[in-house]
């Protein structure tokens, strides 16, 4: 498979989820999603009001994530968060589900977790997000987290919060894409994304969106092989 840097630009959330990020890194990180066109930049919460001022009526979105990056939160938490943050100016939320019930067998308590933060996004007409955190999970775990995130009625399901012992995997991604084929859910890889090649293999996996801090870089390496091919 061979991607354009325009291809590649409508599928990544450019993200900078460092917790000692500044104002600063934030301005540039907004200057290169309106410079590359990226589908959204993924900020944390304090900061999302900022980035829409910054981006006024650009295309660039703004995404923000709930519950991060433990999803240890009450529902009630995490919907107040994605309120909160859509009210701010955020169109997408990448929440983390709660792992703990998850891998406890409590998907009555994630399903509230899942629902709650879904209602708060269908209120303020924003995207949610699912983050269950593949690292932590076996191929069991993730295909029942697919499944509740389904039922739950969430728009995708994402890979990994990058905070955790690993970030995304091919394997994992086309687990998880066969896992809500034909559902309507979208599958986001994130976590350890760093070359053009990582993106490509993510996106054959199955992915629809990407998060990455590396995107940019993403984009010059793009460019560069399609300089080579019209040689």
């Amino acid at each position: 498979m061979s991607l354009s840097a325009r291809q590649l630009a409508q599928a990544i959330d450019h993200t900078l989820l460092k917790p000692e990020a500044t104002p600063a890194d934030i301005e540039r990180l907004c200057a290169e999603a309106r410079r590359h066109r990226f589908w959204s930049v993924c900020v944390n919460p304090s900061y999302v009001a900022l980035c829409r001022r910054l981006l006024g009526r650009s295309s660039v979105r703004v995404c923000t994530v709930v519950g991060f990056p433990l999803g240890a939160l009450p529902p009630a938490a995490k919907a107040w968060e994605a309120a909160r943050a859509i009210r701010d100016g955020a169109r997408e939320i990448d929440m983390v589900v709660n792992l703990g019930a998850l891998k406890g067998g409590d998907e009555a308590l994630v399903l509230r977790d899942i629902r709650a933060v879904v209602r708060a996004c269908r209120a303020g007409r924003a995207l949610c997000k699912v983050i269950i955190e593949t690292a932590l999970l076996t191929d069991a775990e993730k295909i029942r987290a697919c499944g509740l995130c389904v039922k739950a009625g969430a728009g995708y399901v994402k890979s990994s919060t990058g905070f955790s012992t690993g970030g995304a995997t091919a394997a994992d991604i086309a687990l998880m894409s066969r896992a809500v084929a034909g559902r309507g859910l979208g599958v986001k890889a994130s976590g350890g994304i760093r070359t053009y090649d990582d993106a490509v293999a993510m996106i054959e996996a199955g992915a629809t969106r990407l998060g990455t801090s590396a995107s940019v870089r993403i984009l010059e390496e793009a460019r560069a092989r399609a300089a080579l091919r019209t040689r």
